[in-house]
Parts: structure tokens; sequence; C-alpha cells
């Protein structure tokens, strides 16, 4: 059994953290009786609970940049790291996508194309790696992950304080996100399409 190192022990925190902003989200506050605190921010009304989910995602996702960079720099990448550190992304982002969409805070397309990309993308990934291929990470995708982060931290801080100006750098941020998908999912099949789709070797 795989040691539990310090890369791994910060992915199992995220995955937590996670789980905790996901319960938040969907929980009937109102139901049960508890109204969460709004306040007034230059006309725009806050309230404490994206404010407390936003605190949440922005260090979970600060620990996912974190454990990578230390897996890598002392040599501490295993295989539990590379599956609980997806399974930790999506909890995080595909779980937070959706709930948004639901509650009407971002467009419906956004998690649809972002979760069918990575589904698309995964694909990929296990058909070429069963066939000894393995395929990094592209910078398109590198960058649709940063703009999400950010995107979504904004979304969740009502896009202060850019909304005080009228300017939708999380939306724009989003809608970015959502575009590099769709180009890295298509880069991502465009490097595997010979293992997807292997030509029949001529016999002689």
């Amino acid at each position: 059994m795989e040691k539990m190192n310090l890369p791994n022990k910060i992915t199992i925190a995220r995955i937590i953290l996670g789980i905790i902003i996901l319960i938040i989200l969907m929980l009937p506050w109102y139901s049960l009786g508890i109204n969460w605190p709004t306040y007034i921010v230059g006309g725009i009304t806050i309230n404490l609970k994206y404010i407390i989910i936003g605190i949440l995602f922005l260090i979970a996702s600060l620990s996912d940049f974190l454990d990578g960079h230390i897996a890598r720099k002392y040599n501490l990448v295993t295989d539990f790291g590379k599956v609980a550190d997806a399974i930790a992304d999506k909890i995080l982002v595909n779980g937070l996508l959706i709930l948004l969409a639901y509650e009407r805070i971002i467009s419906i397309v956004i998690p649809v194309v972002i979760i069918t990309r990575d589904i698309i993308v995964d694909s990929c990934k296990m058909i070429s790696g069963e066939k000894g291929h393995v395929v990094g990470a592209s910078i398109l995708g590198k960058i649709k992950t940063i703009c999400m982060m950010i995107g979504l931290t904004l979304v969740l801080f009502y896009n202060l304080p850019f909304e005080l100006i009228g300017f939708p750098v999380a939306d724009l941020l989003l809608i970015a996100a959502t575009v590099l998908s769709i180009v890295s999912g298509c880069q991502y099949y465009y490097n595997t399409r010979e293992f997807l789709f292997p030509k029949p070797s001529k016999k002689k």
C-alpha cells in the first residue's frame, strides 16, 4: 500500500473541502429555518453563504496547484495521488458548475460543455494509456483550468470589485474556459486519434 505522503494528504483535504462546498450549496437552509445574512456593497446584495463557499473554493483551488508542485518537485507522484487528484477536481469543479447552473447563477451550457469534454478527454487518455502512450496536459488545458478557477471564484464573490464598474470579468473568464475546453478537447482527440482508431495491419 502506498504511503500517504504530503501531496496525497492535501488532495484528500481538497476532496473534503469540495464535499463541504456541495453540502452548503445543496442544503435547503430556508426549509431548515436558517437564513444566511446578506450585506449591501456598492448597491450589490451579497449573501454570506456564497462568500464562505468562495473562500473555501479559493483555498481548495490553491491546494490543487500546491500538491501538484510538491509532488513533482520532490518526486512524490503516486498512482493513488493521480486518481485522488482527478476525483477531487471532478467534485470541486464539476459539482460546483452543476449546482451554480441549477441555481441559474451561470449558464447551463458551461457545465454541459465542460463535463462532456472531460468525459471525452478521459476516454482518450484511458485508451491511449492502455496502448502505452501517455498524453500530457496541454498548455491550452492548463490555461482553461486557470480561467475556470479564477472565473468561479469571482462568480462566488459576486464579480467584485469588477461588478462595481460593470465589467463582467467572471462571465468572460468562464466563457474563455468553455471555449478553451472545446479547443483543448479537440487537441487531445487529434493527438490520440491513431490509438482510438488504429489502422488495420496490412497482410503481406
